[in-house]
């Protein structure tokens, strides 16, 4: 039966435009944006998922910052502590010369007062933005390494401490004196002293600054991780969207001819009348 006043095939195919229309639409903006879920609409679950996953890489982009910055100090105090190594060990020559017979003393003293000055200064110039790990008033620092999400979705921050190894306190300069043969023996048992204490306290430095690099280089490993996890959690498959794309412009036109033809055909029914 015909209708002028119902006309079924219209509104199917009138659904169906609608349909493609809205599929096309979706695909455009993909294809725009580049995601495939780029709001909570589109996909709940995945959505909420990826902006938890974006908030922690945020902030493991902190920590990363945070890293550097501990580095840099460590790295500095190293440095200082082996320059005070070389130092010590130069000033150990100087001991052993004054213990020997005919030698200018003053001369040796001299010496080895410029070195004591040179390693004095070391210790204090050793700071990084304010942080000293060669002196007393520096004391330890602490560096954010990680954040730590578990099942239940608690976060807790993890650090790095690195102990300071005070050269200020634990290096006596005033233990060596080479005035004297007498006193340059007598310091010769200080000197080694003073240098395992300086070796000791540099190792210790090293090995912070070693577990601060591969902290570092792990979170960064860790970030381009996730990046690529939600990537592929709500990026759009390019080549897939221009298929689709393609396919759904050719079923559009399609769509758009068949409501033409469903809608001539209340036109037929004039024929009828003449």
């Amino acid at each position: 039966m015909s209708s002028i006043l119902t006309n079924n095939s219209a509104m199917v195919a009138l659904q169906t435009l609608k349909s493609i229309n809205s599929n096309l639409a979706d695909t455009q903006k993909a294809i725009s944006t580049g995601k495939d879920i780029s709001s909570a609409k589109d996909n709940s679950a995945v959505w909420a998922i990826s902006k938890v996953m974006e908030s922690d890489v945020s902030g493991f982009k902190a920590i990363s910052s945070s890293l550097a910055l501990g580095q840099s100090t460590v790295a500095v105090a190293t440095a200082g502590a082996e320059q005070v190594t070389d130092l010590l060990n130069q000033m150990k020559e100087k001991v052993v010369a004054a213990t020997g017979e005919n030698v200018d003393n003053a001369k040796i003293t001299a010496d080895v007062n410029e070195l004591k000055n040179q390693i004095t200064s070391i210790i204090g110039a050793a700071q990084f933005n304010g942080a000293n790990l060669l002196n007393t008033a520096g004391g330890n620092i602490t560096v954010l390494s990680s954040l730590d999400r578990d099942a239940t979705g608690t976060v807790t921050a993890s650090n790095i401490t690195v102990a300071s190894v005070d050269f200020e306190a634990g290096l006596d300069l005033t233990t060596i004196d080479v005035s004297t043969s007498a006193a340059a023996d007598t310091s010769l048992a200080a000197m080694e002293t003073l240098i395992q204490t300086a070796v000791d306290g540099a190792a210790a430095l090293g090995a912070s600054q070693s577990r601060i690099s591969a902290q570092s280089d792990f979170v960064s490993k860790l970030t381009d991780a996730m990046k690529s996890g939600i990537g592929a959690l709500v990026d759009a498959d390019m080549e897939a969207a221009s298929a689709r794309l393609q396919a759904l412009q050719v079923q559009q036109q399609l769509g758009v001819q068949s409501l033409s033809i469903a809608n001539q055909g209340a036109q037929s029914i004039l024929s009828l009348f003449r």
